[in-house]
């Protein structure tokens, strides 16, 4: 048994350690880029209502929304909305990409764990940040007396590009003092749900354009000394049944099939094309917090895989069949001119016009005189119709022969 602790030990230091190591030092190359959810944590645990979170996460002054879901240039609205099962407030985070769906992008599982006790968790949903991308405290697993395969110690400190910084611990019961923790556990509390919907959003609110990520993470970059100092990267789930809840029978999962399209065909892959705009970010950071510790200088950014601009291009040749198509029967079948002017010209004058009128009546009766059978045709009227003979014998009537 203790093998097998120090086994799952290992395991999840290694694993928290690469992660973190990841995400200091670039993207995870999907939409959930452009919304940081290590200052998402940040932000719910300085404010004191959800009303209040809704309305700082949306703000353009806090740079932290950079969502553009829905492809239209312009920043979407984030709702929150608290749905409470089992005493657990599962706090989603959602963005309507049209008037009739939804796309869920994280959820924020905060449960009690006795008398004063709450752990925290934040776990990105796999459409947008891939399967168990979970952000929580630095959880002091030795002072709360829990076990914990994944803990990396107390105080140790942890070194990054931008410099060494302190890891800072809490309890469970210094997470339930939060401000915002105590209000959602207050017993006359209603669980908050987003009045906003598309296209009918609050007076104050107006949107923005997007920025590029590589500006995004140069603004946020010199915040990493507090988010990876008091948050981390986790690879479990401390309510262990909310994953088989949510990702199977939990009713309230939004999905798009549009984001999904999106995703599919590439669309979210332009945000990456613009590295030479995170010193713009970095430079955003120091004018807005010059108080605040900064780096002397953003690493060297390494591209992100897959989402190169020139691999955006393949896109794009979806116009060249409907060019094609549409030149044939335009410019060539309607002009030509063989069926036309066969009849016209050639065979209708020729041939039907001549036998019944010009050349049986005129030629024939001159030609053939009259009298060169005389033997064999008198009988003739005998036996059939006169209706023969007057053709031929040179204009006699059957009357004057009888």
């Amino acid at each position: 048994m203790r093998h097998l602790f120090f086994l799952l030990l290992f395991f999840g230091l290694h694993q928290a350690a690469l992660a973190q190591e990841t995400e200091a030092s670039g993207s995870l190359g999907l939409p959930g880029d452009n919304l940081n959810l290590y200052a998402a944590l940040k932000l719910f645990q300085e404010c004191k209502t959800l009303e209040e979170f809704e309305q700082k996460l949306n703000s353009e002054d806090q740079k932290l929304n950079n969502l553009d879901l829905d492809n239209d240039e312009k920043i979407d609205y984030i709702h929150v909305s608290d749905q409470v099962k089992d005493d657990v407030h599962n706090i989603s985070l959602e963005v309507s990409i049209n008037k009739d769906e939804k796309q869920t992008v994280a959820i924020f599982i905060v449960s009690k764990t006795g008398n004063n006790e709450v752990q925290i968790q934040v776990v990105g949903d796999e459409d947008l940040y891939g399967k168990d991308y979970i952000i929580e405290p630095n959880y002091d697993e030795k002072k709360q007396g829990t076990s914990n395969p994944g803990f990396a110690g107390n105080n140790q400190e942890q070194t990054y590009s931008s410099g060494e910084y302190e890891t800072q611990t809490t309890t469970f019961v210094q997470v339930y003092s939060w401000p915002i923790i105590q209000y959602i556990y207050v017993p006359a509390y209603k669980p908050w749900y987003s009045p906003w919907y598309w296209n009918y959003y609050p007076s104050w609110w107006r949107s923005w354009r997007p920025q590029y990520w590589h500006w995004y993470y140069g603004y946020h970059y010199h915040w990493n000394y507090w988010y990876y100092g008091r948050y981390r990267r986790w690879n479990w789930y401390r309510y262990t049944s909310w994953h088989n809840w949510y990702y199977g029978s939990g009713s309230w999962r939004r999905r798009s099939v549009v984001y999904y399209s999106n995703y599919k065909v590439g669309k979210y892959r332009k945000t990456y094309s613009r590295p030479e705009t995170a010193s713009d970010g970095s430079a955003s950071f120091k004018k807005l917090h010059p108080t605040a510790p900064t780096a002397n200088k953003l690493p060297p950014i390494a591209k992100v895989p897959g989402f190169e601009p020139s691999k955006v291009k393949p896109v794009t040749p979806v116009t060249r069949p409907v060019s094609k198509p549409g030149k044939k029967p335009i410019v060539t079948k309607p002009s030509i001119t063989k069926p036309v002017t066969k009849p016209i010209t050639t065979k209708p004058t020729s041939k039907p016009g001549t036998k019944p009128t010009t050349t049986r009546p005129t030629t024939r009766p001159t030609t053939r005189p009259t009298g060169t059978r005389p033997a064999p045709r008198p009988t003739v009227p005998v036996t059939k119709p006169a209706g023969k003979p007057a053709v031929k014998p040179g204009g006699i009537k059957p009357k004057e022969r009888i």
